[in-house]
């Protein structure tokens, strides 16, 4: 098996370069069955989210991974040689385990990543991109993540980018009481945007989105008021705080639509929290005045605050993964074997057969009884043989000592 872990994150690289590389939701599916056609490449999954692009991957030794960045989403190799990173065998086993558990995470806890490797781990298993060995290690990282959580309380007092936003916003304003905020996308992030919000005392909500059923929906949830997305620009001048979760791939709102709700607050200002990748509110507008734009990336110096309070708990987390690693690693190691003590078995079992078959003419006078009891016989000695090579197999792969499990299958090939 070679694994590897290839992608770009927050801490790699700047949203300017990350947004060249997001994926919709609704590409996701083509963007996986790209990826396993790639050369070399036998299983895949594509991770991507607001904060990181990233590809796990089974493939041949040789494969040129980086090309498949580069090549489908049309971005020049030198402009993302500098912000990726690589991780191949156990460090690609170690980073999913930290990624599911929210420990790589902007906001060390927060909830919502393991539900997108979920969902990416779906869609790749839809297309035919999941088998044997990812299917073991991604059903390892949920089984890790859960422990996480349940062993420690890392999520005890987590936050997500949009309870991070909200607190942006209280701290902007002093107070959110008697503020109207309008929702650009009726997505979960802005449905978590929506409950802190009111949490932090915003008195409305207005909601626009492309799928009106949807805006409906969410607007009902929190007694707000859905607003046509085509109308996006007349409404906008109404709300003191505009949270947008597109990730449409032109901005909704440049400076000169910036400048025409400032002109209609008749110079109240107005806060962007844009939480989309890539994102919807041109960053000119920051220079437009009385308007202020937060990206996914600003949001993450209210997060630095929590750090301290979660580092013990971070760290019995990272203890859990770093077990947990070594066992699944070893587990592993001991499936190197199975092939071998298969292909081992196959064969003792073809020449017990056939040793019988030549001696069937002197069986022929003995009972069926008897039959039976030779047959058992040669089984049980066969078994018995069999036994001290299986565990030195099993033995060697367990303690990663290839040459020796390499000796002994060729000692007991049927080619030798």
């Amino acid at each position: 098996m070679s694994l590897s872990l290839l992608g770009v994150n927050h801490n790699s690289a700047p949203i300017d370069v990350r947004e060249r590389l997001a994926i919709a939701p609704g590409r996701l599916a083509d963007a996986t069955r790209s990826l396993v056609h790639h050369p070399g490449v036998r299983e895949g999954l594509i991770l991507s989210t607001c904060n990181r692009v990233e590809l796990l991957m089974e493939h041949e030794s040789a494969s040129d991974l980086r090309s498949f960045l580069s090549d489908y989403f049309a971005v020049p190799t030198a402009v993302l040689a500098p912000h990726l990173y690589e991780f191949r065998e156990q460090e690609a086993i170690r980073h999913l385990f930290r990624v599911a558990s929210s420990l790589d995470s902007m906001v060390v806890g927060e909830p919502q990543i393991l539900g997108q490797v979920k969902e990416s781990y779906t869609v790749a298993r839809e297309v035919g991109a999941v088998s044997s060995t990812l299917e073991r290690l991604l059903q390892s990282a949920f089984t890790v993540a859960k422990k996480v959580r349940t062993e420690t309380e890392i999520g005890s007092s987590s936050v997500s980018i949009a309870s991070v936003a909200a607190d942006l916003a209280k701290q902007i304003f002093g107070s959110l009481k008697g503020k109207q905020v309008l929702l650009v996308g009726a997505g979960k992030m802005s449905e978590l945007a929506a409950r802190h919000l009111i949490a932090q005392g915003a008195s409305s909500i207005l909601v626009a989105n492309r799928t009106p059923e949807r805006a409906q929906r969410l607007a009902e949830q929190f007694h707000g008021l859905a607003v046509p997305f085509a109308d996006l620009q007349q409404h906008a001048p109404k709300a003191d705080i505009i949270v947008t979760g597109t990730g449409a791939r032109e901005h909704l709102f440049n400076v000169r639509e910036a400048q025409a709700i400032l002109h209609a607050r008749r110079g109240r200002p107005v806060f962007f929290i844009d939480i989309a990748v890539p994102r919807d509110v041109d960053p000119a507008v920051n220079g437009v005045d009385g308007a202020f734009v937060y990206s996914v990336d600003d949001l993450q110096q209210v997060a630095a605050k929590n750090m301290n309070a979660r580092a013990e708990e971070a760290a019995a987390a990272e203890q859990i993964v770093s077990d947990e690693v070594d066992r699944f690693a070893a587990r592993l190691q001991t499936l190197d074997a199975i092939p071998g003590i298969l292909a081992l078995q196959q064969h003792a079992e073809q020449l017990r057969l056939s040793e019988l078959d030549r001696a069937r003419a002197k069986l022929n006078t003995l009972t069926p009884e008897q039959q039976e009891a030779v047959d058992a016989l040669t089984r049980s000695m066969m078994n018995k043989f069999l036994h001290a090579p299986m565990t030195g197999m099993r033995r060697s792969a367990n303690e990663g000592d290839s040459a020796t499990l390499t000796i002994i299958q060729r000692l007991f090939s049927r080619d030798r």
